[in-house]
């Protein structure tokens, strides 16, 4: 019996690494799941970590790698699309699941490529199967609202479409021919079909100068950025800005000639456009098997949604993107201090820009800047107002720039022609609903020049030239338009800022004087000043003008003309509000001013409302006038809705 048991022994011995290796369960001696607690960030982490925002696949695609049986190492190298191609033809796993996973692959793909056909292939392979989960997959985009793979999948689709897009740019820009009005291209063995009829471009431009990806931009000196999730590429399209500069050359002459001025308007030239490439096919399998896709553009201010495979479908939108990448490029703060000098390199008319494409339903709200300023003096307020949804959808921005060294009057008179000029463009019968109840915000010379614009005089102007000039009647005449006027038609609303409507001492003192000192006029403007009052006289008989005063001269509180204009009745048919600064708060209201402009001349009675703010004379830029301007904006849509609804 020794011998057996011995036997017996021994063959146990031989079996027991085998099947104690082969027995995961007797060779840990332990259970087959364990549970751990992870930190939040590390949770989180898993559930939305992707290739985008750390550069690896996602917890759900490498799940999903395993569940279909492929090499999980291999398919961690994402240079190959061997990976991609053997899910594609794997049975057995949820649809939305192996669609989900191959545009993260077709993703991670494209990323380490190299731009050209290949890469655009893997981008559109992205897209295709990107599509496919969200439109033709098990469930429809409102079923999975909530789920973060979802968004995801909508994340690398918009990626995606923003490269093969931009992508797409580029190759054309470098065709020796470039054909603006193709509708289909061939690119990685893929029909491209464009369709543009959403494409709003400044003008008559055809074609970008540039087309950037707004992901990729990053703005100092701004806020917010605002802008609304949702399907499709956010892009700047970025337009040629002709130059506005006409003020003499080195040579002493003038850059253009008089019958040569340029339009008084011109919209933005960096627009927003939202991009979306669509797969043809009718279903799940003809789209995952075409090789043809559809391009088309769209306008975040016109379009908010469209209808996609029967779901409505909020399209994705940024409004902050254009008007920073135009304001970064503008060069603005440079041009309006050589305005303010009438050197070279300035302006001498004012200029009309459509901060978006003119739409006739929305409201214009008009902005003026202040002395030495530009429409970077609205950076925050324009950002916020294109910005608020409500305000969006009621109202659109014209920014007025102009130069600030010319004398009052004929600032305002010149803008009151370049804005009309605009309107009449824009809207010749003048019936649209755009070109009715402006509203007019001007911030210190700007609110000066706006309080004209609603205002009326009799002959007080008309005494001031005979009293206060050397001008002939006749001549006095053919300025009659400068010194008599009546209010500027349509507009039901104003908002003063700071505005030094008496004047203010400062440009009388000595630092004003100095400062006054500096300015000169551009030679163009002098010729034609001299033109208006001495048609037949030689171009140098502007010499001959004498002093004229300047912007500086005109907001001394003694100037006679600032005198005189702060007793123009305003249109009672114009509601108008004024924000005050204030730069020391212990100071008494009526004592105090915001370092330029008292109190006394910014104050106006009869205002709907006056918001003082403990601020600089810079207000308008505070987030107290931002906000207070906004309110003062929608009070304006309720009443006016109101106002409709009344029998």
């Amino acid at each position: 019996m020794r011998f057996p048991q011995a036997c017996l022994l021994i063959a146990c011995a031989a079996l027991a690494p085998l099947l104690l290796g082969g027995c995961s369960i007797l060779r840990e001696f332990g259970p087959v799941v364990e549970v751990h607690t992870l930190p939040a960030r590390e949770a989180i982490e898993l559930k939305r970590g992707d290739i985008l925002t750390r550069g690896k696949l996602s917890d759900a695609t490498v799940q999903t790698i395993r569940v279909a049986a492929l090499d999980e190492q291999a398919c961690a190298k994402p240079i190959s699309s061997e990976c991609a191609e053997a899910l594609a033809t794997v049975t057995g796993v949820a649809t939305d699941r192996r669609l989900a996973a191959l545009s993260e692959l077709w993703l991670a793909q494209a990323q380490t490529m190299k731009p050209g056909s290949a890469q655009q292939a893997a981008w559109l392979e992205t897209i295709r199967y990107a599509y496919a989960y969200l439109f033709l997959g098990d469930h429809t985009p409102g079923e999975r609202a909530f789920e973060d793979r979802q968004t995801q999948v909508r994340d690398w689709y918009n990626y995606a479409v923003e490269h093969a897009a931009t992508g797409m740019f580029e190759v054309r820009q470098q065709m020796p021919t470039q054909l603006p009005d193709q509708t289909s291209w061939n690119i990685a063995g893929w029909e491209l079909k464009l369709d543009m009829r959403g494409a709003r471009l400044p003008g008559s431009t055809a074609v970008p100068a540039e087309l950037l990806p707004a992901s990729s931009l990053s703005f100092r000196g701004l806020r917010s950025l605002y802008r609304r999730d949702g399907f499709g590429a956010e892009l700047v399209a970025v337009i040629p800005d002709e130059s506005l500069s006409a003020a003499p050359t080195r040579g002493g002459r003038p850059a253009a000639k008089r019958d040569q001025q340029p339009l008084p308007w011109s919209e933005m030239p960096a627009p927003s456009m939202t991009v979306l490439l669509h797969p043809d096919g009718d279903n799940l399998d003809s789209v995952l098997h075409a090789r043809i896709a559809r391009l088309t553009v769209h306008d975040p201010y016109v379009e908010s949604a469209i209808m996609l495979r029967g779901q409505r479908v909020p399209l994705a939108a940024n409004f902050t993107a254009g008007y920073g990448v135009w304001l970064a490029r503008a060069n603005f703060n440079r041009q309006s201090l050589r305005s303010l000098l009438g050197r070279e390199g300035g302006i001498d008319r004012p200029h009309v820009y459509l901060m978006q494409p003119y739409d006739p339903n929305r409201r214009i709200i008009v902005m003026l800047h202040g002395l030495a300023s530009s429409p970077e003096a609205w950076v925050e307020l324009a950002n916020e107002i294109l910005g608020d949804e409500a305000l969006r959808q009621h109202y659109q921005i014209w920014q007025v720039y102009y130069p600030t060294n010319m004398p009052v009057a004929l600032n305002h008179a010149m803008i009151r022609r370049a804005l009309g000029e605009t309107l009449t463009h824009f809207d010749p019968s003048g019936q649209a609903p755009a070109s009715s109840d402006l509203v007019l915000v001007g911030h210190s010379m700007g609110g000066v020049i706006a309080r004209l614009m609603v205002s009326s005089t009799d002959q007080s102007l008309v005494q001031l030239a005979a009293d206060h000039s050397r001008l002939t009647p006749q001549q006095i005449r053919r300025i009659d338009p400068m010194l008599r006027f009546e209010p500027f038609p349509n507009v039901s609303s104003a908002i003063f800022i700071a505005a030094p409507h008496r004047g203010t001492s400062v440009a009388g003192g000595r630092l004003g004087r100095w400062m006054a000192g500096f300015i000169r006029f551009p030679i163009t403007v002098l010729e034609e000043l001299a033109h208006t009052l001495v048609p037949d006289a030689a171009a140098s008989s502007h010499e001959s003008l004498g002093h004229i005063p300047n912007s500086v001269d005109n907001l001394d509180e003694n100037d006679p003309f600032v005198r005189t204009a702060a007793d123009f009745p305003i249109s009672t048919q114009v509601r108008y509000h004024s924000i005050v600064a204030q730069a020391n708060a212990e100071v008494a209201l009526a004592d105090s001013d915001d370092g330029l402009v008292p109190y006394r001349s910014a104050h106006l009675p009869g205002a709907q409302s006056e918001k003082i703010i403990i601020s600089g004379h810079s207000v308008q830029q505070s987030a107290a006038a931002v906000l207070e301007i906004q309110r003062i904006l929608r009070e304006d849509i309720a009443l006016r809705e109101a106002h409709f609804m009344q029998p």
